[in-house]
């Protein structure tokens, strides 16, 4: 089966059905994800594919990777501001 015929089936589901399968699927990534949060793992790569596998049906989850995005992109344009300061220093 190629992926194609898989897209057309899981679409051809009713969407109560997918609506389900979405949830359990990216609702239990976001829960390992912020377990490894304090545990040792990937929890924010996690927490991040569980919001990308939600936003595939709601229109919530898709906000909140958007503005995951938005921070992360912030959150490294700040360091890479810092590490410039901080290489530029001389020593």
């Amino acid at each position: 089966m190629n992926r194609d015929s898989a897209l057309v089936q899981w679409r051809r589901l009713p969407h109560p059905l997918r609506w389900l399968g979405v949830a359990i699927v990216g609702g239990t990534l976001i829960v390992v994800g912020v377990i490894l949060l304090v545990l040792p793992g990937p929890g924010l790569v996690l927490i991040a594919l569980g919001l990308v596998v939600l936003a595939s049906e709601f229109a919530w989850a898709e906000a909140m990777l958007i503005r995951m995005k938005r921070g992360g992109s912030s959150a490294l344009n700040s360091a890479r501001r810092a590490f410039a300061r901080g290489s530029s220093g001389g020593g």
